[in-house]
C-alpha cells in the first residue's frame, strides 16, 4: 500500500523537501520515499500514525522510539485515513506476534514478580536487579509498543504489573522488603526475644533480618554491637540461609574472635569459628600456596617493631650522608613551615602556638620562638658552643629593668647573638620602616633594641643581629653563617653524633612512631613511593613532606630487605587479596559478617571485596561505632565507614545508641 503526498500542493507547504514525499506500507516495514531514502521497521515505531486534516490538504505524522518523527504532507485525507488504518493494523499485528513470542518470558517474569510477596529469602538488590534489567528490556521492545485499542484491555491488565516494575522497580522492591520483614519480625519473635540475655530492641531485630547484598550498621558504645552480630549469625544458620561452612566470621583481635565464636555456638548449637583478618589471609596463602611463609618477630610485637624502624633510622644515618642530612634537618626544625607572629592578633594566641610545638632544640633545652630553635640548632650541628639566654657578663647598674639575658653567647668568643623580631615596610618615600607583630608595642621593642645596641657599646662587648624579616626572605642561616664567620670557626658534628645525642632525650622516639604508623597505612593501602610524591606535590604539602618522604622511602627498602622471606601483617592481607583477586583461591563464603568495623583499613576493606565479588549471591554485613572510628586504631581508615555504599554496594543502618549493651 502506498500514500504519496500531492505533488502541487507539497512544493507550498514543503519547498525545501525536508519531509518525505511518499509512503510505502510492507508486512514488516515502512519505506519513506523523498529527498533520502529510508526504512523504518515496526520495532522502531513508538506510536500508530497520527492524521492531521487542513483545508486544503492534510498531514500523516509517524513517531519513532528515538523521538525523531516522520512527516507526509500534502496528502487527502480519506487516503490517509486509509493509509493509516492498515499500518495500525499492520504494527498491531507484527506487536502481537511479538507478545505471542515472548509469551514465555512474560510468564516467567509475572511468576518471579508474584513470587516477592512470599519470598522466603530477603529481595536483596542482587535478586532484583536481574528481574528489573529484564522487565525493562521487554517493556522497552514489546510492551509499552502494545495498542490498547489493539490488543484489548486484559491483555494490557495481564502485563501491567510488568509495565509498573520496569518504570519503578524500587516501589516493588520496598513492597516486598515490607512483607518479608514484617513476616520475619513476626515468625520469628520468640528468638528475638531469648536469642541473648535481655531482647534485641525494635533496631537490633530489624539490623537482623534486613539482608542487603552489603549492610552496615552503626551502633554506639551500649547499644549492642555484639548482640546484633551474634543474633545475625545465629539468624542466618537457623533458618537455612546459610551453612555453618558458607558464614565468614571476622574480628580485629584473637580474643574477640573467640568470644564471638563462642556465644553463636552457644545461641544456635553450631561451631563456627570467628577468625580475625591475619589468620584469614594465612588461612588463605596456605591453601592456594601449600605452606604459609614465616612471619616476622616484629609482626606481633608492637615494641619489637618500633624498636627495629628505630635501629634502621640509626643505620642509615651512619652510612647515608644523603638521607642522613635530612634526618638531623628534621629533628632541627630545617623543614617545618613555622607561623610568623603576624599571623596572630593576640600575644595569648601567639604564645599559646609556641608553647603546642614544645620548642626543644638538638642539645635537648627549650626555647621561646621558632627562630630562635633554627638559630640554636645551627650552631649546633656546626659545633658552635653556645649558650642559651645567659647573664650579660657585665652588671648593669640602676636600669630599672630585669637582669638582662642576651638571646645566645658563643662561649668560645664570647660574642653575643640577639635576635630581633621585627620585619621591613617600604615606606613610598623610598624608606624602610622596622615593624613589630600586631600584638606587640613597637615604640616599647625598637627602644629595647636600641637599648641592647647601647649597652654592648659601653662594655665594648661584640654584638651580632639577626632578625625576622631575613628567616622571612629565607636567608636566615644563611646571612647567620656570614655573621659568625670573622669570630668563630664551624666544626660540624657528625650526623651519627646529632642522632645519638637526639636519641638521649627522647625527640627520635615520636619521629619513630610516626614513621612505623606510616608504613603501616602505606603497606595496607599498596601504595608505592611515587604515589604519595605526587599527592604530596598535587596537595601543595611543602619541603617537609617531601623531607618525611625521602627519609621514608629509604627506611622502607631497609625494612623489607631486612624482612626477607618473612612477612608481616600488611604483607599478608595483601598477598591473600592478590590470590583471591587472581582467582587462584575459591572463596566458599556467601555470609562475612564483621565485628568493630571501625577499625576497618584499606588493605583488610580490599579483602573483604575481593572475596565477595567472587559470588554474586555473596553479601557482607558490618556492625561498628563511627564515633570510636575517630581514633583510628590499628590503622583504620574512615574514609571506608563514611563512604561504605559506594565501597561495598551497600546502606546504611543506625541502631538505637540507648539500647542496652550485649
Amino acid at each position: 500500500m502506498k500514500l504519496t503526498s500531492n505533488p502541487l500542493l507539497a512544493v507550498f507547504s514543503d519547498p525545501l523537501r525536508r519531509h518525505a514525499r511518499t509512503l510505502i506500507l510492507h508486512d514488516n516495514r515502512l519505506e519513506v520515499e523523498g529527498k533520502r531514502q529510508n526504512t523504518i521497521r515496526f520495532d522502531e515505531i513508538a506510536s500508530v500514525p497520527r492524521l492531521k486534516k487542513g483545508l486544503f490538504a492534510s498531514s500523516l505524522t509517524l513517531s519513532l522510539d528515538n523521538g525523531r518523527q516522520i512527516l507526509l504532507p500534502a496528502v487527502s485525507a480519506s487516503s490517509a485515513q486509509s493509509f493509516a488504518e492498515a499500518t495500525e493494523k499492520t504494527w498491531t499485528s507484527f506487536n502481537l506476534q511479538k507478545f505471542a513470542e515472548e509469551n514465555e518470558s512474560i510468564s516467567r517474569l509475572l511468576e518471579a514478580l508474584a513470587a516477592l510477596q512470599t519470598l522466603d529469602r530477603y529481595p536483596s538488590a542482587h535478586l532484583i536487579d536481574p528481574l528489573a534489567r529484564r522487565a525493562e528490556d521487554l517493556n522497552n521492545r514489546v510492551l509499552s509498543k502494545l495498542n490498547p485499542a489493539a490488543v484489548g484491555d486484559q491483555v494490557i491488565e495481564h502485563v501491567t504489573p510488568i509495565t509498573n516494575f520496569a518504570r519503578n522497580p524500587h516501589h516493588t522492591r520496598e513492597a516486598a522488603i515490607n512483607t518479608f520483614v514484617d513476616r520475619q519480625l513476626d515468625e520469628w519473635k520468640k528468638f528475638f526475644d531469648t536469642v541473648e540475655s535481655m531482647p534485641l530492641t525494635p533496631e537490633q531485630r530489624l539490623s537482623v533480618v534486613v539482608d542487603e547484598d552489603a549492610t552496615l550498621v552503626l551502633a554506639g558504645a551500649g547499644s549492642g554491637k555484639t548482640s546484633v552480630i551474634t543474633a545475625k549469625a545465629a539468624y542466618l544458620l537457623k533458618s537455612g540461609v546459610r551453612e555453618p561452612d558458607k558464614l565468614l566470621l571476622l574480628a580485629f583481635a584473637k580474643d574477640a574472635a573467640a568470644e564471638m565464636s563462642e556465644r553463636i555456638e552457644a545461641r544456635c548449637g553450631v561451631p563456627i569459628a570467628a577468625r580475625t583478618f591475619h589468620a584469614l589471609a594465612y588461612e588463605i596463602i596456605g591453601v592456594v600456596e601449600g605452606e604459609k611463609p614465616p612471619l616476622a618477630p616484629t609482626a606481633t610485637d608492637d615494641k619489637a617493631f618500633l624498636s627495629l624502624i628505630k635501629e634502621i633510622l640509626r643505620d642509615i644515618v651512619s652510612r647515608m650522608a644523603d638521607v642522613a642530612e635530612i634526618v638531623i634537618g628534621w629533628f632541627a626544625g630545617f623543614f617545618d613551615d613555622f607561623p610568623m607572629p603576624w599571623d596572630y592578633q593576640s600575644a595569648h594566641d601567639w604564645y599559646s602556638e609556641v608553647e603546642s610545638r614544645n620548642l626543644r632544640t638538638l642539645k635537648g633545652e627549650t626555647v621561646e620562638s621558632f627562630e630562635e630553635l633554627q638559630i640554636a640548632n645551627w650552631f649546633y650541628r656546626n659545633g658552635i658552643a653556645y649558650e642559651y639566654e645567659p647573664n650579660y657578663e657585665h652588671k648593669l647598674q640602676e636600669t630599672g629593668r630585669r637582669t638582662y639575658t642576651p638571646d645566645f653567647r658563643l662561649t668560645e668568643s664570647g660574642v653575643y647573638l640577639e635576635h630581633f623580631g621585627v620585619r621591613k615596610k617600604s615606606l613610598s618615600d623610598g624608606t624602610v620602616e622596622l615593624m613589630t607583630a600586631p600584638f606587640v608595642d613597637r615604640e616599647e621593642y625598637l627602644a629595647g633594641m636600641e637599648w641592647k645596641r647601647q649597652v654592648h657599646e659601653e662594655h665594648g662587648t661584640v654584638l651580632l643581629e639577626t632578625y625576622s624579616w631575613e628567616r622571612e626572605a629565607g636567608r636566615l642561616l644563611v646571612s647567620l653563617a656570614e655573621k659568625v664567620k670573622p669570630h668563630v670557626t664551624p666544626r660540624p658534628i657528625p650526623d651519627i653524633e646529632i642522632y645519638d645525642q637526639v636519641t638521649q632525650v627522647g625527640v627520635v622516639d615520636s619521629f619513630t612512631s610516626l614513621i612505623a604508623t606510616f608504613l603501616r597505612h602505606f603497606k595496607n593501602g599498596g601504595y608505592q613511593i611515587d604515589d604519595c610524591e605526587d599527592k604530596a606535590s598535587t596537595l601543595k604539602m611543602g619541603k617537609r613532606a617531601e623531607a618525611f618522604l625521602k627519609i621514608f622511602a629509604a627506611v622502607y627498602r631497609e625494612y623489607q630487605i631486612r624482612l626477607g622471606e618473612r612477612i608481616d601483617f600488611e604483607d599478608m592481607v595483601n598477598r591473600a587479596t592478590l590470590l583471591v583477586e587472581s582467582g587462584r583461591y575459591d572463596c566458599p563464603f556467601r555470609h562475612i559478617l564483621v565485628d568493630e568495623f571501625q577499625d576497618i583499613s584499606t588493605g583488610r576493606a580490599k579483602l573483604i571485596k575481593a572475596l565477595k565479588e567472587q559470588h554474586a549471591d555473596a553479601k557482607i554485613f558490618a556492625v561498628g561505632d563511627d564515633w570510636q572510628s575517630i581514633y583510628r586504631f590499628a590503622g583504620s581508615d574512615i574514609h571506608i565507614m563514611r563512604n561504605f555504599g559506594t565501597e561495598f554496594g551497600g546502606g546504611i543502618c543506625r541502631s538505637n545508641r540507648n539500647s542496652p549493651d550485649s
